[in-house]
């Protein structure tokens, strides 16, 4: 990225991209890295256990947001059979120089107890769209692997690797500081001493660094406080990479930690973004909890924030709203940019096209024939049955992330189930052992049936009794409305018409459910103060489409359409 000229930024001018309004990615988008090539902007997120692996969206004036799906997207680049819920892929990074994007990824196959198992990778390509390169290994003793390309103005075009290091030594704190090396890009290799560049503040678990060089100084920005309640970016600086670093004197750059009732929360883990006018920005992680500290159901997003320089050179949130000047602001001025916005996705898939649009994921395996396609049937996505929802290894699930509080999903499906192993139909998932689940399957005595199954941190019950549905193509419906969701069913129609005007027909099925069990808050058990855990919360829940056949039989299940219709504004706060 260009260094931009020490000035304060300015405000919109002239032509105005309008107003950003947070979260500029609802749902499941954390840990953002952001980054501008020329006139254009990408911002790379976390994805966790689901592929394909680092979501990207594009952008050419920050307000508006396209996704352009994921980057790892062969066993090649990742492969997540057996990650345990909330490892696999965490924190990207990035970064652009000599023609070619750098993106840095972690792997973790283990994050329970004391322990951090992590593979650190980088891949290369000459636009974000890839050819990406075969991975390279990256030092891997800590996670939140980061690139640094000293190459904007005052700069020697060295390059510099970033990690947090982990410490499982009892009786020591496991977030054991930022480490530097330098990056030699021909080889594709570190080089050099390892220097120990900053060990964070009180806030400490110090993590997420990014590195920018400023006006002849260096300026590292980390995250700070853990990926909850207490979270916040810290920033500071030096007079070289390897430093000396000093700590921002007015304390964190931005937290939401002060403010229980603000409707961004978890405000944290940032990365920072000129534009070719010398404005800044911040893209940051926050979350929306459905009421005060409460569930946050839709996991963590990504916001942007304006920032300004102090005449001493340290960034501030710009205009910062009430007393607290580190508070993350809900609708920020945009760049003094043209407005570029990109169509609306379509609300419905009718599964025409002969691949998965940008906004589905799959869960720790990659497309492929033996149990997706997109053509055996055409215009259908058919699911071949495989292991159940509570398995690590190989799951037929397709889902898309939940990205308001409010919001209808509706699809039509096909299934012959002959077996009580044999399962499909809608899914409301988080982990594998948090999700609701109204299927379809097989009655010894009612012969085809709908059940409703929960399965709150791996205990599993069934709300209600099993409900006949006879032959014949279903449609599915979830109707959440923040804390309660609701499942229907409906036949569908012998003209042939799929029944999408008006609500006749519509069946519940069982009663409504609590949706709060279906957060990060829920699926995080162990010691904060050890930073030492069971189970991780890190991604959000999904809405999605799904088949099992424990009999091994990969009975089909086929879908003809999907509708998802938020009922807020997709960037609207929840309440």
């Amino acid at each position: 990225m260009t260094a931009a000229p020490s000035v304060r930024a300015p405000g919109p001018t002239g032509d105005s991209a309008g107003a950003i309004n947070n979260p500029v990615l609802p749902g499941f988008h954390p840990d953002p890295s952001i980054l501008r090539v020329g006139t254009d902007y990408y911002l790379a997120t976390s994805t966790f256990e689901w592929l394909p692996g680092v979501t990207l969206h594009h952008s050419r004036d920050l307000v508006h947001w396209r996704s352009l799906g994921g980057v790892l997207d062969q066993d090649r680049l990742v492969e997540l059979t057996g990650r345990p819920d909330s490892g696999g892929v965490w924190a990207p990074c990035l970064s652009y120089t000599d023609g070619e994007f750098h993106l840095v990824y972690s792997d973790v196959t283990n994050l329970s107890g004391a322990f951090k198992d992590v593979r650190n990778q980088v891949i290369t390509a000459p636009t974000p769209q890839g050819p990406w390169s075969d991975p390279v290994p990256f030092p891997s003793h800590g996670f939140d692997p980061s690139l640094f390309h000293d190459d904007g103005p005052g700069g020697d075009g060295r390059s510099w690797a970033l990690w947090m290091e982990w410490d499982h030594r009892p009786g020591r704190h496991p977030f054991g500081g930022i480490l530097l090396q330098e990056w030699d890009r021909t080889a594709r290799r570190v080089t050099g001493p390892v220097h120990r560049i900053f060990t964070g503040t009180g806030l400490a678990h110090t993590e997420g660094p990014h590195l920018y060089h400023r006006d002849g100084r260096y300026y590292l920005v980390t995250a700070e406080g853990g990926t909850g309640w207490n979270h916040a970016v810290t920033v500071a600086r030096a007079p070289r990479p390897e430093g000396p670093y000093e700590t921002d004197p007015a304390g964190p750059l931005l937290t939401s930690a002060g403010d229980a009732d603000h409707p961004l929360q978890k405000a944290g883990h940032g990365s920072l973004v000129a534009t070719p006018a010398g404005e800044w920005f911040l893209a940051h992680l926050v979350a929306r909890p459905l009421t005060p500290r409460g569930a946050c159901v839709m996991g963590r997003e990504t916001a942007i924030q304006r920032i300004e320089w102090t005449p001493d050179g340290w960034p501030r949130l710009a205009d910062a709203p009430g007393e607290d000047p580190a508070a993350p602001r809900t609708t920020v001025p945009g760049p003094a940019l043209p407005p570029a916005p990109f169509p609306d996705p379509p609300a419905r898939d009718d599964f025409d096209a002969p691949d998965l649009g940008p906004l589905w994921s799959t869960l720790r395996r990659h497309p492929a024939p033996d149990w997706l396609s997109l053509t055996e049937r055409p215009g259908h996505l058919r699911l071949r049955g495989a292991q159940s929802l509570g398995s690590t290894h190989h799951q037929s699930l397709v889902a898309r992330r939940q990205q308001s509080p409010v919001l209808t999903f509706t699809t039509a499906m096909s299934a012959e189930p002959r077996s009580p192993l044999q399962m499909s139909g809608l899914v409301h998932y988080y982990n594998s052992t948090l999700w609701h689940y109204l299927h379809l399957t097989w009655d010894e005595e009612l012969g085809r049936v709908l059940r409703l199954g929960v399965c709150d941190r791996g205990a599993y019950r069934e709300p209600c009794a099993p409900l006949p549905v006879g032959d014949g193509p279903l449609e599915l419906r979830l109707t959440v409305r923040g804390e309660r969701a609701l499942f229907s069913v409906r036949q569908v129609r012998q003209d042939g018409q799929d029944g999408q005007e008006g609500q006749d027909g519509w069946q519940p099925v069982g009663p409504e459910l609590d949706t709060s069990p279906l957060s990060d808050e829920n699926a995080t058990q162990g010691d904060p103060d050890t930073g030492h855990f069971r189970t991780w919360g890190f991604t959000g829940a999904f809405i999605g489409l799904c088949a099992q056949d424990l009999t091994g039989a990969a009975a089909p299940a086929d879908f003809d359409w999907t509708e998802y219709r938020a009922d807020t504004l997709p960037g609207a706060a929840a309440q």
